[in-house]
Order: C-alpha cells, then sequence, then structure tokens
C-alpha cells in the first residue's frame, strides 16, 4: 500500500520524530533538517546511538519470547515508525508464520512506504493504520484492524519508544488502560521507554531539544514507567534496562561489549494481562 500524496503531506521544515529515530539506525530515509537536530541530542548524548539499537533489540527479543513462550500470534503495533527490517512482523513470522500484524502510525512518511510492512507471509497477514495514540478510540474503531486481529484472542500491544512522547498532560496511563481494555486475558503489553534515571541533566538537555523542534516530550523514571503495567503480570526479569532484558533471546550476542547503563537509558518490559 503505497500513497502518493504522502510524500506531499511531508512536513520538511522542522524534525521529526520517527525520522530522528531512522537517523539513529543508521536509515537513509530522513532530511537534512532531521539529521540536524539529531546530530545536536547526539552531542548533548552520544549514547542515543546505543539507546536507538538497543530499543529495537528489545522488540525483536521480547516478539520472540511472546511467539515461542506465551502462544502469541498477533500484535498491535503502535508507533511503528519508518520500516527497518527486520520488521516487527518478519521476527514474528520468523517463529509463527500464520502471526498478525497490525501496524499504525501518523507519520506520512511511515504512510509512504508502509507497503514494505505488508508483505506478509501466505500463512499470515499484516496491515497499515493512520492513527493517532491520542486519539486511541479512532484506532480501535478502524475496520482494519478487526479485519486483521480477532480480539477475542490474545494479542501483543508494542508500544515501543513511543509513550515518552506522550506528556501528562495528555493521560499516556488512561491512553494505554484505553488499548488494554479491549484486549482478553493472555495478551500482553511489551513497552520501552526512555528515562533521564542515569543522567539527569544530559536528558533535560535533550528534552529542551525535542521540545524546541515542535516535539513535546516526558522521559520518565522508572517507578512512572512501572504504572504502565499497573495490573498486569510482569515477565522476568521485571522492568529492566533494554541491554539486561534477556539478552540471550538475541542470537549472536554472546562476547559483545555491554553498554553502560547510561548509554541505553531505556526502561523496558513486558507484562501479560491476567
Amino acid at each position: 500500500m503505497t500513497n502518493s500524496s504522502a510524500a506531499r503531506d511531508l512536513d520538511t521544515s522542522r524534525p521529526h520524530s520517527a525520522r530522528m529515530y531512522d537517523y539513529y539506525l543508521g536509515g537513509k530515509d530522513h532530511f537534512d533538517v532531521d539529521k540536524e537536530a539529531a546530530e545536536t541530542v547526539a552531542s548533548v548524548y552520544p549514547g542515543i546511538f546505543v539507546c536507538a539499537r538497543e530499543n529495537r533489540a528489545f522488540m525483536h527479543r521480547a516478539t520472540r519470547v511472546l511467539a515461542r513462550e506465551h502462544g502469541i500470534r498477533q500484535w498491535l503495533d503502535i508507533g511503528t515508525g519508518i520500516p527497518t527490517e527486520p520488521n516487527l512482523h518478519q521476527v514474528a513470522q520468523s517463529v509463527v508464520p500464520e502471526a498478525r500484524v497490525v501496524y499504525a502510525d501518523n507519520d506520512p512518511l511511515v504512510l509512504k512506504y508502509a507497503e514494505t510492512l505488508m508483505r506478509s507471509t501466505a500463512e499470515g497477514r499484516t496491515t497499515y493504520i493512520e492513527a493517532d495514540v491520542n486519539d486511541p478510540d479512532s484506532l480501535l474503531d478502524a475496520p482494519a484492524l478487526e479485519e486483521v486481529l480477532d480480539l477475542g484472542r490474545p494479542v501483543a500491544l508494542s508500544l515501543n519508544a513511543l509513550m515518552h512522547f506522550v506528556p501528562d498532560a495528555q493521560d499516556p496511563y488512561g491512553i494505554v488502560g484505553r488499548l488494554l481494555d479491549v484486549l482478553p486475558s493472555g495478551s500482553a503489553l511489551a513497552l520501552t521507554h526512555c528515562t533521564p534515571d542515569f543522567a539527569p541533566e544530559t536528558w533535560e538537555k535533550v528534552t529542551d531539544i525535542y521540545t524546541r523542534s515542535g516535539t513535546p516530550v516526558q522521559f520518565r523514571p522508572k517507578a512512572a514507567v512501572a504504572r504502565f503495567f499497573d495490573g498486569l503480570d510482569l515477565l522476568d526479569p521485571g522492568l529492566s534496562l533494554g541491554h539486561r532484558w534477556r539478552p540471550d533471546a538475541t542470537p549472536g550476542s554472546a562476547g559483545r561489549p555491554e553498554p553502560t547503563d547510561a548509554e541505553v537509558s531505556l526502561w523496558t518490559g513486558v507484562g501479560i494481562k491476567p
């Protein structure tokens, strides 16, 4: 699914968080304004590249763990971002070819590349919905959602590096609660969230950079991130820094140098709905 109007709708006058993330990951789908903002972040927080890689690696591990150990066959991935292989559905379908994935984002550049997210296995299915996490009902009411996902069976809600873009004034906990409310017992929440816990002054500067670029952010301490999992059963090892959440589940990870906590600065966790 490509959209010819998507490119025309792109705002290249100011940086966009999804395109900055693409730059952190070494991608090519960003503009000079995004590169400039991303390099400004990197000048005060060089670990941003490590943080982005660890965020992506956690998504891969959590997806495999949920598919192999918890019988999850369906995913709702909100804040998908610009496609970077392997995408979530490729990871899930490498374990369970029948896996179904709904991607959602509100960035026109992601929509432009949505065809990449639609290349499913024959046994499985994927789709893309243009939606904003701040309006969860519009996403939940989208016909494409129930065309792909059976909401009577467990679904993994994947919110990777998303909720720190939802300040408290926008009711982030209410949004996550609304999304989880429609999912049955056995569903999961896989979430990552940047934190100032290990370098507060650095993250204050990062906050200022994003805010000045027109992207409000709220990087939260561990206790505030843990609130997203209220009522869920956290899988071992609980709420952990990204590089410490089941590192053995990453193929070929043995022998790699471990990053520092301040470099990663990313709380990660997976909770199961009772």
